[in-house]
């Protein structure tokens, strides 16, 4: 497993409690940076499952 897949899962969550918490408190700001964590942690897992798929296709 490639690690991007585990840090952009972990980026993913990040994002998601950030979201939760701006919409929670009101905060436009917060939620809005956890929207875009939340996203580039998707690209990031994508790019890991990308890798793996190359990998395995090498085997």
């Amino acid at each position: 497993m490639d690690k991007n897949r585990i840090k952009g899962a972990v980026k993913e969550a990040t994002g998601s409690l950030k979201e939760a918490a701006g919409k929670l408190t009101g905060n436009d700001q917060l939620q809005a940076e956890g929207a875009v964590e939340k996203t580039e942690g998707k690209i990031q897992s994508k790019v890991g499952k990308a890798k793996d798929a190359v990998k395995d296709a090498l085997r």
